[in-house]
C-alpha cells in the first residue's frame, strides 16, 4: 500500500479557521446581535465567547505539539488523552456538531438569495408553483448541498484547500467594502453603546434614539411631525418585538467563533501538524476576535438598531461600497467555505472513530473506515455526513440549528480544556509539549464552557450532556477492553497524593490531642481469620487510615512472588466487597521478627507516619501469640500504640455491644480504648450498637478509685459522662478476668488494656483466661491520649 501524501503547511490551517470564523453568522446574524443587545452587549458576547475559544485554541495548540495528531484531528487528541471510550463518546458528539454545521452553513447560503427572490416575486407574475418554490429556502440549499457533495467526493480535500484561498480573498473584499461604506445615519447620529431595538422609537424614515443626543430638527420631515407629537409611543408599542435574552443571542452568535479548530481536522494532511496547528489556530482566533470587534463598532455606527435587528434584509449590503453585490457574494463565499470546511473535517472524524473499532458493528466500522485513493479520502463517511446534513436542511431553522451546534461545540471545547488542565498536574513524562498554556487559562476555559451551556439553554445543555453519557455507556459496554474514564485522573490523583504526602511530612507533627489512627496490620492468616481485617477497615472507614499487610513466610523467589500477587488480588476483592478504605499489600519474610521490623518502618499512606500496629492471634490455637510477645520490645522501641486482637469462634457476634474495661493500673490506656470504641461504633456495620464502660477496682480502695476516676472525668481527661460508667468492686482475691467474664459474656467486642511492664513479667499469660468471651482487643498506649 502506498504512502499517504501529506503536503499542506500552516496557511490552510489559518485560512480554514478564519474563513469559518468570518462565516455565515457574520453576514446573517451579527447585525441582529448589535441591534438586539446593543454595541456594548455585542462586545460582551465577543469577549465572553473568546473566554472559551482563546483557552481552547491554546489548549489544542499545547496538546497538538505534544503528540502526532493523525487523521481525526480533535477526536484523535481527545481519545489519546482521555482514552478511547470517553474520547470516542466526545468524538461522536463532536462529529454530530460538525455534520450539523454542514446543514447550518447550507441553510445560511440559501439566505444569500433571499433578496433576489423577494425582488423577483415583487416584479414578476410568477406561476403559483414557481412562487412557492422561490419562497422555500430548500430550493437553493438542497441543490447546493448535493453540488458541494459532488465537489468533495470527486476532488477531495485538495480542491477544498485551494478553494479556501479564493474564499478568503472574497471575504477580505467584502469586509473592506463594509468599512469603506458610509450612511446618512452615521452622519446624523452619535454612537450609542447601549442603544437596542427595545429602547428606540421608530418613526417613518427617521429614528429618535432614547438615551442619545436628540436628532436635529431639520432632519425630521414635516409630514411626520403630527404623528410624532400626537402619539409618539402608544401606536408603536404593539410593533415592538418581544425581548430576546442576552444568552439566547449569545447561543445564536457563538458558532461564529467556533472555527478556530477547523484546521485541526486537516492534521492528517499536514506536513508538520505540531507546528502548523498552534500557529494556524491561535492566529485565526485572535484575528477573528479583532475583526468582529471592529465590525460591531462599524454596524452600530452605520445603522439604527431596528435596521440591524431585521434578519430579513442584509443590512451590511446598504452600508458597504457596492454592497448590493459584494455582500451577497461574500455571504455566499463564506457559507460555502464554512460548509466546505465542515464537510472536509466531519467525515475524517467519523473515519477515525471507525478505525478505532468503536462503533458496535464490525461491518459499520469497516464501511466507514475505508478511504479512497492515495489521499485516503473518507468517501463512505462523507456519504453518511451528507445524509445527516440533508435531514437538518429539511427540518431546521437557522437559529435553532445554531443553538444545537453551540451545545455540542461547548462539550468538545470544555473537554479539550480539561485535558490541558489535567495534564498540567499529571506530570506525565510522555507529555512534553513545545507550546505550553497556563493551567488557570485551561481551567477557566473549561468552567466557561460548561457554565455557558446552561446559561444559553438548560434543556439543550442537559440533552447534549445526556446524549454524550448515552454514547459513553453504549461504547463502554461494547468495548470493555479499551481504556475508559477510570484512567483519566490517575496521573492527577498520583501527583495530588504525592504533594499532599510531602506537605504533611514537612508540616508540624500532630500532637496527641489531635490523634487519629494511622494503623498498620500484619497477619499471615488473612484467609483463615478475617477479624483483624474487619477491625482495621472499621478504624479506617472515616476517622483514620489503614494498611493491611498479608505476610507470606519464606524467601523472595518467583514462586513466593506469584503467591504474593495472587493473595493481594484476593484481598483487594475482599476490600472492594466490604467497601473498605484500607490499603492492601503483601510482605514476603522468612521470620516473624523481620516481618515486624519491616512493617513498623513502612511509611503511612496518609503522608503521616504510622502510629498504631494491629496484631492478631486465635484464642483456640495461640500459634503466633509467643511471637507477638517476643517482638513486643521491638515494637515498643518505635513508640507505636499496639492493639492485639484475640479472636474466637463467635467472632464479633451481632455487633451490638462494645464493652470497655478500665482498671487502676491502665489509666494511660483508657482514653485510647474509649476512642477506639467510638471509632468502631461509627461504622455502619455497628449501626444501632452501644458502648458500655466498666471500671473495676479492689473492694478496699473502690471508693478512693471512684473519686479519682470522677476527677479525671471532671477535668476532661476522660471523654465520658459519669452516668455512662459503671464502677465495680472486686472482692478479696477474686480474679479480674472472672469478673469481666461474668459481665461481658454477651459482649460482641471486649476492650481492655495492658501495660508493657506486666507483659514483660507475665508473658503470654496476660492474654489468657478470656476464652469464654467473644473477640477481645488488648490495648497498649505508648502515651496517654489527651482528647479535647
Amino acid at each position: 500500500m502506498s504512502a499517504i501524501t501529506k503536503k499542506f503547511g500552516t496557511a490552510p490551517v489559518f485560512f480554514t479557521a478564519i474563513s469559518t470564523i468570518l462565516g455565515a453568522v457574520l453576514f446573517l446574524r451579527f447585525g441582529f446581535a448589535v441591534g438586539t443587545v446593543g454595541l456594548a452587549g455585542t462586545v460582551a458576547i465577543i469577549l465572553i465567547g473568546h473566554l472559551v475559544t482563546v483557552p481552547t485554541a491554546m489548549s489544542i495548540a499545547e496538546i497538538a505539539t505534544n503528540q502526532k495528531v493523525e487523521g481525526g484531528g480533535e477526536y484523535y487528541i481527545i481519545s489519546r488523552s482521555f482514552g478511547l471510550v470517553i474520547g470516542s463518546s466526545i468524538g461522536l458528539a463532536l462529529y454530530m456538531s460538525q455534520a450539523i454545521s454542514v446543514a447550518f452553513y447550507i441553510i445560511a447560503f440559501s439566505e444569500a438569495f433571499s433578496s433576489f427572490f423577494t425582488w423577483l416575486s415583487a416584479n414578476y407574475n410568477l406561476h403559483p408553483t414557481v412562487a412557492w418554490l422561490v419562497a422555500q429556502k430548500q430550493t437553493v440549499s438542497i441543490p447546493a448541498l448535493f453540488l458541494l457533495t459532488a465537489i468533495v467526493l470527486i476532488k477531495g480535500a485538495d480542491l477544498g484547500v485551494k478553494a479556501l484561498y479564493v474564499v478568503v480573498f472574497t471575504l477580505f473584499l467584502s469586509i473592506v467594502a463594509l468599512f469603506l461604506g458610509s450612511t446618512d445615519y452615521a452622519e446624523t447620529h452619535q454612537l450609542d453603546y447601549f442603544a437596542t431595538v427595545y429602547n428606540t422609537t421608530e418613526s417613518g424614515d427617521s429614528t429618535v434614539i432614547v438615551n442619545t443626543l436628540p436628532v436635529p430638527t431639520d432632519t425630521i420631515e414635516a409630514p411626520l411631525e403630527p404623528v410624532l407629537y400626537e402619539a409618539p409611543v402608544e401606536p408603536l408599542t404593539p410593533e415592538k418585538p418581544s425581548p430576546i435574552s442576552f444568552f439566547t443571542v449569545f447561543a445564536i452568535i457563538f458558532p461564529a467563533f467556533t472555527g478556530m479548530t477547523a484546521g485541526v481536522g486537516l492534521s492528517g494532511d499536514l506536513e508538520k501538524p505540531s507546528r502548523s496547528i498552534p500557529l494556524g489556530t491561535l492566529a485565526g482566533t485572535l484575528t477573528g476576535m479583532v475583526v468582529y470587534l471592529l465590525i460591531a463598532w462599524k454596524l452600530a455606527a452605520s445603522a439604527s438598531p431596528a435596521q440591524l435587528a431585521d434578519t430579513e434584509n442584509l443590512v451590511m449590503g446598504s452600508i458597504a461600497v457596492q454592497g448590493w453585490w459584494l455582500i451577497p457574494t461574500g455571504l455566499a463565499a463564506a457559507t460555502i467555505s464554512s460548509a466546505l470546511g465542515s464537510i472536509m473535517v466531519a467525515p475524517r472524524t467519523l473515519q477515525a472513530i471507525a478505525r478505532d473499532r468503536i462503533i458496535p458493528s464490525i461491518r459499520a466500522n469497516y464501511f466507514l473506515s475505508r478511504g479512497k485513493g492515495k489521499a485516503d479520502e473518507p468517501f463512505n463517511a462523507t456519504l453518511v455526513t451528507i445524509a445527516i446534513a440533508f435531514i437538518f436542511v429539511m427540518l431546521g431553522g437557522l437559529n435553532a440549528v445554531a443553538e444545537i451546534i453551540s451545545m455540542f461545540f461547548m462539550v468538545t471545547y470544555g473537554s479539550l480544556n480539561l485535558i490541558s488542565f489535567f495534564q498540567h498536574f499529571a506530570a506525565d513524562p510522555s507529555y512534553r509539549p513545545t507550546f505550553r498554556s497556563k493551567w488557570w487559562i485551561s481551567l477557566s476555559g473549561a468552567i466557561a464552557c460548561f457554565g455557558l451551556m446552561f446559561f444559553m439553554n438548560p434543556v439543550y445543555a442537559v440533552g447534549a450532556l445526556s446524549l454524550m453519557v448515552l454514547f459513553y455507556v453504549v461504547i463502554n459496554y461494547y468495548n470493555p477492553d479499551k481504556r475508559n474514564i477510570a484512567v483519566i485522573f490517575q496521573g492527577v490523583i498520583f501527583q495530588v497524593s504525592r504533594r499532599l504526602q510531602v506537605f504533611l511530612q514537612k508540616s508540624e507533627k500532630e500532637q496527641s490531642g489531635n490523634w487519629r489512627p494511622s494503623a498498620v496490620c500484619i497477619s499471615e492468616n488473612s484467609f483463615k481469620r478475617i477479624a483483624a481485617f474487619d477491625l482495621l477497615r472499621w478504624m479506617a472507614q472515616r476517622y483514620g487510615f489503614g494498611t493491611y499487610i498479608h505476610k507470606i513466610s519464606g524467601y523472595l523467589s518467583k514462586t513466593t512472588n506469584e503467591e504474593a500477587r495472587s493473595a493481594k488480588e484476593r484481598l483487594i476483592k475482599m476490600a472492594e466487597a466490604a467497601e473498605s478504605n484500607i490499603y492492601i499489600d503483601t510482605l514476603i519474610s522468612p521470620s516473624y521478627t523481620s516481618a515486624i521490623a519491616q512493617t513498623i518502618q513502612l511509611p503511612g499512606i496518609s503522608g503521616k507516619d504510622n502510629n498504631l500496629l494491629l496484631l492478631e492471634f486465635s484464642k483456640n490455637e495461640k500459634d503466633n501469640l509467643k511471637d507477638i510477645v517476643d517482638n513486643f520490645t521491638l515494637i515498643n522501641a518505635v513508640a507505636f500504640d499496639v492493639l492485639i486482637l484475640g479472636t474466637s469462634e463467635r467472632g464479633y457476634g451481632l455487633m451490638r455491644e462494645i464493652h470497655v474495661w478500665i482498671t487502676n493500673d491502665n489509666y494511660d490506656n483508657a482514653n485510647l480504648m474509649i476512642l477506639l470504641a467510638y471509632i468502631i461504633l461509627g461504622h455502619k456495620d455497628w449501626n444501632g450498637g452501644q458502648i458500655k464502660i466498666f471500671a473495676l477496682y479492689p473492694d478496699d480502695t473502690c471508693d478512693y478509685e471512684r473519686q479519682q476516676l470522677f476527677r479525671l472525668i471532671d477535668t476532661g481527661r476522660l471523654p465520658i459522662s459519669k452516668n455512662n460508667i459503671q464502677v465495680l468492686a472486686r472482692k478479696g482475691d477474686a480474679d479480674k478476668r472472672t469478673v469481666i467474664e461474668q459481665n461481658s459474656q454477651d459482649a460482641d467486642l471486649m476492650i481492655t488494656g495492658f501495660r508493657s511492664e506486666t507483659l514483660k513479667k507475665k508473658g503470654t499469660a496476660v492474654f489468657e483466661g478470656y476464652d469464654n468471651l467473644g473477640n477481645t482487643l488488648f490495648v497498649n498506649s505508648v502515651s496517654s491520649k489527651v482528647i479535647e
